[in-house]
């Protein structure tokens, strides 16, 4: 097989997954992101069902794709009307789009029970629908919901219902594993049957993922004769979620050869964090190719066979999709990493030097108090600046002060907290104070202020991210925390960490860390 179409419904039925919820901006930047990626068809939503996604479609026509095709979505005619005045269908006429996706059902008993007619209505109501509009100039493809649990109860009807969608001009049969629990082996058998008993169609596959098994049955189906893959790029989606986009384009690239996207697939990671902005989620650290861990070594016997040669533990070459490898920093991790860190700071050390060993027993007690420096390796790196060079300090803190009060200080700007620093640099003594926004925004201002006027490049320097994590709860509000902070100074990025049971001083460990390494950098260069 030398190409599987890609049809994304990030924009459809991802946008019913729980907590999303998409303007009409995001929706048209979403569009393009996905155009650029190279799939074949954006299911971007159903003008018929609300006012937003009808002023989508209007939006849209001014756009130019140059990979995709925009799919509108809809539902067969409702029962005991004529296709012609049915609103949602004539809604798909005026989307502006050529191809539409439209489902009906192919379970008996969801026929019965749930839309409580006939099993020969419901036939005619796919029979009249499809070829209304293909009669309009359209490119139809059918969506056969619950088929593959149709198929199982009643095999005869549910391949009927096929039957009446390809003989009314549906160009494309998709079946959809629409509960998410068939097991792959299943889908596998049933779509190769639907494929021997309509050998000249286009079949597609859209599976939820309610099993676990979303990717792996779209992997067999198409195995088993499927030439067009529906899913969502993140996997997001109804219930548990869709088939993950980002997970098949690069198993069907990479693992069968087989091509699905006309971008190149080193951007597949870019543009899923782009979606994953747009829709407000983090992408989970173990999704597959494009998660933060998904190269990501910690064990020493890992890294020590990755710095030997990646193929030892890595099966693709992260920059295949886009992504990049990580080492972690921990007390699992071995002298290797530790090593290679330490050659970035000063070359030639001896692995059994005094320093080295000094170091690891560091990075093991550290650990101990509930450091974790796997996502914070630069306030490590400011301890081996400490210990290798053992140069003056750049500065001493004498003193800190925090003071809150409510109703805020200043209610016109929010302000709610004073911090008060007190410092030594240089032999001279500094002291500054700040309002913020809470107590750690104070501090912040003031630690920099106080700084600032003996080394003015940290006026560059500002926070980007700020995350605390309790360690153990059993103290309740006398936990132990874990502070993490990411900082930038226009050209680099850099994370640094601090743990206390009390928050601003773990905060202020991780600030003072952040300002320490960026003078550390700048008087490396």
């Amino acid at each position: 097989m030398e190409r599987v179409e890609i049809f994304d419904s990030t924009l459809r039925d991802g946008s019913q997954g729980e907590g999303i919820s998409f303007s009409i901006e995001d929706k048209l930047r979403i569009v393009k992101l996905l155009d650029d990626l190279g799939v074949s068809y954006i299911e971007a939503g159903n003008p018929g069902s609300n006012v937003k996604d009808l002023t989508f479609f209007e939006r849209l026509k001014s756009v130019r794709l140059a990979n995709a095709r925009v799919v509108a979505f809809g539902s067969t005619r409702r029962a005991g009307i004529r296709a012609e005045d049915d609103r949602n269908l004539n809604s798909l006429l005026s989307a502006g789009v050529d191809t539409a996706a439209i489902f009906g059902k192919s379970w008996d008993f969801q026929v019965t029970d749930i839309l409580k007619i006939s099993l020969e209505e419901n036939l005619e109501m796919i029979s009249s629908s499809v070829s209304f509009l293909v009669s309009h100039g359209k490119t139809v493809f059918f969506d056969a919901e619950h088929f593959f649990d149709g198929y199982r109860e009643n095999r005869e009807y549910a391949l009927r219902t096929l039957e009446c969608a390809a003989d009314a001009g549906a160009s494309c049969l998709v079946l959809c594993e629409t509960r998410g629990g068939c097991l792959p082996d299943e889908v596998y058998e049933i779509t190769k049957a639907v494929k021997q008993a309509f050998p000249r169609m286009r079949i597609a596959i859209h599976a939820h993922d309610d099993s676990g098994c979303a990717v792996a049955s779209s992997i067999l189906a198409v195995r088993a004769g499927a030439t067009q893959v529906q899913g969502t790029l993140l996997g997001i989606g109804e219930r548990c979620g869709n088939a993950n986009l980002s997970t098949l384009i690069a198993d069907l690239e990479l693992k069968m050869g087989v091509r699905t996207i006309s971008g190149p697939l080193e951007s597949l990671n870019s543009v899923c964090r782009a979606v994953s902005a747009l829709c407000n989620i983090n992408i989970g650290a173990n999704t597959p190719y494009i998660g933060s861990s998904a190269f990501a070594h910690k064990g020493g016997m890992h890294i020590d066979g990755v710095l030997k040669d990646p193929r030892s533990f890595e099966h693709i070459r992260p920059e295949s999709v886009g992504s990049s490898r990580r080492l972690l920093m921990s007390e699992v991790s071995g002298r290797a990493l530790l090593m290679k860190r330490i050659e970035k700071i000063k070359p030639g050390l001896a692995k059994d030097s005094s320093e080295v060993i000094h170091l690891m027993e560091t990075l093991k007690a550290k650990e101990a108090e509930g450091y974790q420096y796997e996502g914070a390796e630069n306030s490590f790196d400011v301890i081996i600046y400490k210990e290798l060079f053992k140069s003056e300090p750049f500065f001493t803190f004498v003193h800190y002060q925090t003071i809150g009060s409510l109703p805020y200080a200043d209610p016109a700007g929010g302000a709610s907290h004073t911090a008060l620093v007190k410092a030594r640099v240089r032999g001279e003594s500094a002291i500054a104070g700040a309002e913020g926004k809470g107590p750690v925004n104070a501090l912040d201002i003031a630690l920099r202020s106080v700084l600032e006027q003996f080394y003015p490049s940290l006026r560059s320097v500002h926070l980007t991210d700020y995350k605390v994590r309790v360690l153990d709860g059993a103290d309740a509000t006398a936990s132990r925390v874990r502070v993490l902070i990411d900082s930038s100074d226009g050209v680099d990025t850099w994370s640094t960490i601090g743990v206390s049971s009390d928050i601003i001083k773990a905060s202020f460990l991780a600030l003072s860390d952040s300002i320490e390494y960026k003078l550390f950098k700048d008087r490396r260069r």
